[in-house]
Parts: structure tokens; C-alpha cells; sequence
């Protein structure tokens, strides 16, 4: 069993984070457009109990991959730490098929553009989202690494987000009415 555990922050900008990794020395790994399909039953019995079902496209440097990932519900911990299984398909469109089969619909679709840098055994992804703004996400191997990071990139006065970014754009869309 594989376990996600990362910090989540909203941020007005994301060029003072970058320039600020680039002086610390960090690795920028690259540039990356990912479409995040997440699906879900009739009842939104995975949205319920805060599990997710994605297939992801991603795209980097014209070259097209495809995972399909579940995530568990999150567990308590002062960041978002939750179970995560993901594997790399080859295949997406039959994938989405036999997952519909199964009796999961497409409910929502995530689109970000995401800058992702390594520094101190921790990826530190610089994330660009319609509707929603910047953010940066930090998953690391554990919590103190994680805030090491956070300490070190200067953003120990911002909140963790717990909620899913499937979550904040289904919030942003009934509160515009869409």
C-alpha cells in the first residue's frame, strides 16, 4: 500500500516560488498538462466516503501517458495524507470504457498546467488551474520533510488545503451557477 502525504497551498503567485526553489538549488523535472477525468457511481458513493477514481492524461513534451489512480479517504494528519494506488495504462479510452461498464460515470474533468521541481526528497508541484488560480502541492517520504520544505520556500504562514482540486472546482462551479 502506497501512501500520498503532501501539503496543499493556495498562492497569489507562483514566479517568487519558482525563483526561490531555483536559488535553493532545487531540480526542475518539467513542465506538465494533465486532464484528470474523475469518476464516480449513481450514488457519488466514492465522493461520500473521500475516495477518488481518476484517469489522468498527462502530457509532457509531446509525449502522451495515462494513469488510472484511486485514492482513500484521507486519514487525520496535519497534512493531506491518504492511500494511493496508481498504475500506468496504456490504453485510456478502454479504460474509460470499461469503467463506465462497471457502473462509473465521468462526473468531472481537472485541467492544470504543473511545473514540478525535486528538492530535499520532496516534488514540489507549482500548479496552474482555470477558475481556481495557483497553488503548490509538496509530497514528500513524511510530514517532517514536507514542512522542512514549506519552511524553506518561505510559505509557513499559509493553511494546508485538505480538499481534492476535483473538490474546489465543483465548489467554485455551483457558487458561479455552472
Amino acid at each position: 500500500m502506497c501512501t500520498e502525504i503532501e501539503a496543499k497551498l493556495k498562492v497569489d503567485s507562483l514566479l517568487e516560488i519558482e525563483h526561490k526553489l531555483g536559488e535553493l538549488g532545487a531540480r526542475f523535472l518539467g513542465e506538465q498538462l494533465q486532464t484528470d477525468y474523475i469518476f464516480d457511481d449513481v450514488n457519488a458513493t466514492l465522493t461520500k466516503t473521500d475516495q477518488c477514481l481518476r484517469l489522468r492524461k498527462q502530457i509532457v513534451e509531446k509525449s502522451e501517458s495515462c494513469f488510472l489512480t484511486y485514492k482513500g479517504a484521507k486519514e487525520k494528519s496535519n497534512f493531506k495524507k491518504r492511500q494511493e494506488i496508481e498504475s500506468e495504462i496504456n490504453d485510456a479510452d478502454s479504460i474509460h470504457k470499461l469503467l463506465m461498464a462497471l457502473g462509473y460515470g465521468q462526473v468531472l474533468i481537472v485541467e492544470k498546467k504543473r511545473r514540478l521541481w525535486l528538492f530535499c526528497n520532496c516534488e514540489v508541484a507549482l500548479d496552474q488551474l482555470p477558475l481556481l488560480g495557483d497553488f503548490v502541492e509538496i509530497e514528500g517520504p513524511d510530514e517532517e520533510n514536507i514542512s522542512n520544505v514549506q519552511n524553506s520556500l518561505g510559505l509557513t504562514d499559509l493553511s494546508h488545503i485538505s480538499k481534492s482540486y476535483a473538490s474546489l472546482l465543483k465548489e467554485q462551479q455551483q457558487q458561479s451557477g455552472k
